[in-house]
């Protein structure tokens, strides 16, 4: 057991409290559209995202919270539906009576078909009624709903005017699409072309909600705020990149959609090969949406492509048995509501990249992610090279572990740096040390929710931190020979590992071909 050396930070003052910065309040009058509405994504994360930015005081004077939705709700059930969303699921409890009704005030509903031309034209006269004498021109479009309809309400929202400049005088019109953008190379270039003829691509925000976490954010901060990593953050310092995102539980109702999706489509292109570029890229010349982007997109350009006639080599999958998680009895994936007695759907991926580019020559990237798995992690983990000459080999028991650093997204959010220090005793041992940096302990308080961070930016018009078309494109690209060779192939041992493990034994071995093996987060 390594002994544990805390870092401490400095008392925060109410600007560093976790919320998002007063500075950052949104100055322009906005309409939020969500379709889908009564859903599941808007009633645990949206509503109370857009509550508790409204709490904070960062939502503009004039703003206005427009459900569109199948379900057949009113303005008034509609704000029922929102407050019972928020006492479940914000982060700061039940709501108080005057802050409520003041944001209860601000909300609509249209009970409507997505594919109705009069449901927009009620929507256009909807917006207009809103902006009266010119206090609310600008729109946000938000697709909640399931990806089948994003073509429909794009479409519509076009034909209707929605998109471009409905009042006089201008106002603004931008549209925030939730993954999956598309399911491979084909599919997302077609929604692209889709979105970017109603929408420009300057308004176009494709959300990955991992990127408005404050850990991961703070990576760019780690790495381009303090002089002592950045040196050694390359191929003659580190040995490889580990990735994991790792997921105790199942997929539970969710079997009908992972049935379509999978572990690849569900968190290797997006929310991993986002971890991926953080990691990797080289320093933007300011932190501003182009230049972030710019380096994201270079790092996916730079990976080495997958060879189609070699995917065992560099990808693993797995799916998971029945087991114990937690000392749970878990069902596996072929016994879940709605999946096939027979699936070769993979609810586990391994993957191994290659950055050819003069940082990361040789530095292999590893990425895994599971459900049902022995432990929930997410982690970034930077193993370092052992060094040069071992001074200590010849003392028995003495070799040193090589130095690691790992960035923790959740659930607990933390930097842990772990290095060789003497055991205290006559003898010369040497044991692993971990010098643990906590976000709760040090800068206390609750951390702003992802998605009102995420929200916020949009309002403010900052893409900084959403997906741009070439970046998913690319993504997209890199994965497609892995998934012609599991869509044309049957997995030769499925189900693979039992619930409640670290995955399948293959996925071991796709490390230990390098003389590597996965850390046990």
């Amino acid at each position: 057991m390594a002994e544990t050396a805390v870092a401490s930070a400095p008392v925060p003052d109410a600007a560093a409290t976790g919320r998002p910065s007063k500075t950052l309040a949104a100055k322009e009058p906005c309409a939020v559209v969500i379709f889908g509405a009564s859903g599941d994504l808007t009633r645990r994360k949206l509503l109370p995202a857009l509550y508790n930015l409204h709490r904070e005081k960062l939502l503009p004077e004039h703003f206005y919270v427009v459900g569109f939705s199948r379900t057949d709700l009113n303005d008034d059930s509609f704000r029922v539906h929102a407050k019972d969303a928020v006492v479940e699921f914000s982060r700061t409890g039940a709501p108080e009576d005057g802050l409520w009704n003041s944001f209860a005030e601000k909300m609509r509903y249209l009970p409507s078909h997505y594919d109705s031309p009069a449901a927009y034209r009620a929507l256009a006269d909807l917006l207009k009624e809103l902006n009266q004498n010119g206090t609310c021109p600008n729109r946000i479009f938000y697709l909640a709903t399931s990806p089948s309809l994003y073509e429909t309400i794009i479409k519509h929202l076009g034909e209707a005017g929605l998109s471009g400049p409905l009042f006089p005088g201008g106002g603004w019109a931008r549209i925030v699409v939730e993954k999956p953008f598309g399911h491979d190379v084909e599919s997302a270039q077609t929604l692209n072309r889709e979105v970017t003829s109603v929408f420009r691509e300057t308004d176009v925000y494709r959300i990955d909600h991992y990127l408005g976490k404050e850990t991961v954010q703070n990576l760019l901060v780690f790495r381009f705020a303090n002089g002592i990593f950045e040196p050694i953050w390359n191929r003659n310092y580190v040995d490889h990149v580990q990735i994991t995102v790792s997921e105790t539980l199942g997929v539970g109702s969710r079997g009908a959609f992972y049935e379509e999706a999978g572990a690849l489509r569900d968190v290797v292109q997006n929310h991993m090969l986002q971890l991926l570029c953080l990691t990797a890229m080289e320093p933007p010349v300011s932190f501003d949406e182009r230049s972030v982007r710019n380096e994201k997109t270079k790092v996916l350009q730079a990976v080495r492509p997958i060879p189609p006639d070699d995917v065992d080599a560099f990808a693993v999958r797995g799916q998971y048995a029945e087991g114990f998680v937690a000392g749970q009895k878990t069902k596996g994936y072929r016994q879940e509501p709605g999946v096939a007695p027979d699936s070769g759907t993979e609810t586990y991926a391994a993957m191994k990249f290659l950055i050819e580019n003069w940082r990361w020559a040789g530095v292999p990237f590893y990425l895994r992610t599971g459900k049902a798995m022995s432990k929930r992690a997410t982690e970034i983990v930077i193993q370092f090279k052992k060094p040069p000459h071992l001074l200590f080999e010849r003392v028995r028991g003495s070799i040193p572990e090589p130095n690691v650093l790992v960035i923790r997204i959740q659930p607990d959010e933390a930097i842990l740096l772990r290095f060789g220090a003497k055991i205290p005793g006559p003898a010369m041992k040497i044991g692993p040390v971990d010098m643990d940096f906590r976000y709760g302990e040090s800068f206390g308080g609750q951390t702003a929710e992802a998605y009102e961070r995420l929200l916020l930016d949009c309002l403010n018009g900052d893409p900084t931190l959403y997906a741009r078309g070439d970046w998913v494109e690319l993504s997209w690209s890199l994965l497609q020979p892995v998934l012609d060779n599991w869509s044309s192939t049957t997995p030769m041992r499925f189900p693979s590992y039992d619930a409640g493990s670290w995955g399948p034994a293959e996925a071991d071995s796709l490390l230990a071909a390098d003389g590597r093996v996965w850390r046990r987060a």
